[in-house]
């Protein structure tokens, strides 16, 4: 019986330049000290916005974030000589971390956000900036004003899609490119699925702690889930709400006065074509040679361009944002409200 032939052996070279197909982001972990670094490092400067770096590895279709640093904040100085420091300060602590074999790759930032309005158009030119030395790279929200409305880590991971990004590099973020490609607010950013993971070493503590007596005092916690106040978590993001659809129909205004403007021009075109052609008719009459009919020099016939639909993208997709947290926020709150109602019926 003959023997099946061997494979065929790959060098090293042949092996190193077969592009492997990229797997898809299916979700981001974060181990719970990350977590906790993020969460102090923006409840202790709030209502300030601060940011920090990622740090962890890319495996398959899992990013791994196993820890952070927050970038320095220091208000009252120049823009040009804070940006300066802060890469020296960042070039310092990698270097550091990389001494003591802690992971030192980049796998994104992370920043805080009040009420979720994190949704601009920085937040778009720092991906572009970052997408161009990290093929997949994520940002950390993190919106302290709703973790301590609902008593949770109110962590988002959020990417840039591919498609939006190719377009806003090209800067073709007009109207007639956003209907051929069929981009709307909601082909700009993809929000991935966030998984807390902890070492042995901290799963095993956390085993050993042992849980509260069934007679324990109850603590300011379990008191703070039978608050009925809801009115200023909902009363802000209302606000909010009422601000960018204040924002969206300047937007709209500004798009109505461009296309009077352009309306506008061609019917000043089409006056200044009808006069030149009566023109060559007399100079036709006059045995003269007849003019062209289009002067590219002339301001008439310059095109106005259109202005980006960026704002508007990013108000829209904002506007979705609020309505998803009041409605979120909503459930619970009517439920407890017609609970205590229900109690103080029957009492």
């Amino acid at each position: 019986m003959a023997e099946p032939a061997a494979a065929p052996v790959r060098s090293f070279a042949q092996a190193a330049a077969t592009e492997e197909v990229a797997q898809p982001l299916r979700h981001v972990q974060i181990d719970g000290l990350v977590a906790m670094k993020i969460d102090k490092h923006c409840s202790d400067w709030a209502p300030q916005l601060v940011t920090g770096l990622l740090l962890g590895l890319d495996i398959g279709s899992t990013l791994e974030v196993t820890n952070c640093f927050p970038f320095p904040s220091r208000g009252g100085e120049e823009e040009e000589e804070e940006e300066a420091d802060g890469a020296m300060y960042q070039l310092e602590m990698m270097r550091c971390l990389r001494e003591v074999n802690v992971d030192n790759n980049t796998v994104g930032w992370y920043q805080s956000t009040t009420l979720g309005s994190f949704q601009t158009a920085d937040l778009i030119e720092t991906f572009a900036s970052y997408r161009e030395n990290i093929k997949r790279c994520v940002c950390l929200v993190y919106d302290a004003d709703r973790a301590a409305a609902r008593g949770t880590v109110a962590l988002k991971a959020l990417t840039l899609k591919a498609p939006f990004l190719e377009m806003f590099k090209a800067g073709t973020l007009t109207g007639e490119k956003l209907r051929e490609s069929d981009t709307s607010w909601a082909s700009i950013f993809e929000e991935i699925p966030v998984k807390m993971a902890n070492s042995t070493l901290v799963s095993a503590i956390m085993a050993s702690v042992h849980p509260p007596a069934a007679d324990a005092v109850p603590s300011r916690t379990d008191f703070e889930r039978l608050l009925l106040g809801t009115n200023p978590f909902l009363e802000t993001n209302l606000q909010c709400l009422s601000d960018c659809m204040d924002d969206l129909s300047a937007e709209q205004q500004r798009f109505q006065y461009h296309y009077r403007s352009v309306q506008r021009q061609q019917q000043q075109q089409l006056a200044w074509v009808q006069k030149r052609r009566s023109d060559n008719a007399l100079r036709r009459a006059a045995g003269e040679e007849p003019l062209p009919e289009e002067d590219p020099t002339n301001p008439i016939f310059k095109p106005i361009p259109e202005p980006s639909r960026i704002d508007m993208l990013l108000t829209t997709n904002q506007i979705a944002n609020y309505c998803s947290q009041i409605n979120e926020f909503s459930g619970p709150a009517l439920s407890k409200l017609y609970l205590m109602d229900a109690l103080n019926g029957a009492s």
